[in-house]
């Protein structure tokens, strides 16, 4: 069990521990477990890719799987995701990325990247305007029009992080 959710069973149970007669320093501990937030920052074992480069559009992709069971971490271009995929590639459930990019890459051609390299991540590739080479999309790719509906990204992300990987081949 955390640490969080001990403290908040024995927050709540501060009342019939005291009048059953709880020492003073016991009953301390528990009065400081109640009053005080406690921030304990959950670790998930995967993560989540956004590569978006408009700011806005990224910060809001982000804030919307920090709500998920995935950290989070955000790129502003496919070059900066291959920096991180090449760090913790093995720990990526999920790649969330635009076509149109700012660099060399484009959103396609990362998707090709990480399908061959990384094949256990779920890909998810977006854009404002239809593919013009979705042909090129790997088959595997989850396309999401803009403007995305937050479910959409969400029900992914669960896909990504309940779901076992997909089966390499």
């Amino acid at each position: 069990m955390p640490l969080d959710q001990i403290g908040q069973a024995l927050a709540s149970a501060y009342d019939a521990l005291v009048s059953e007669g709880v020492p003073e320093h016991l009953a301390a501990l528990v009065r400081r477990v109640k009053h005080t937030d406690l921030d304990v920052p959950k670790r998930a074992a995967r993560l989540a890719l956004v590569v978006e480069d408009d700011p806005d559009v990224r910060d809001l992709a982000e804030a919307l799987l920090e709500e998920t069971e995935l950290s989070v971490v955000g790129c502003d271009s496919a070059e900066r995701a291959l920096q991180v995929l090449r760090e913790c590639g093995g720990d990526v459930a999920l790649v969330f990325a635009d076509i149109r990019l700012a660099g060399q890459m484009d959103g396609i051609q990362l998707a090709n990247a990480v399908a061959t390299l990384w094949p256990k991540a779920r890909l998810v590739v977006t854009s404002g305007v239809a593919p013009e080479r979705s042909d090129e999309i790997p088959e595997r790719a989850v396309f999401i029009p803009k403007p995305w509906r937050a479910l959409d990204v969400l029900v992914e992300a669960g896909r990504a992080s309940d779901e076992p990987p997909p089966a390499v081949a």
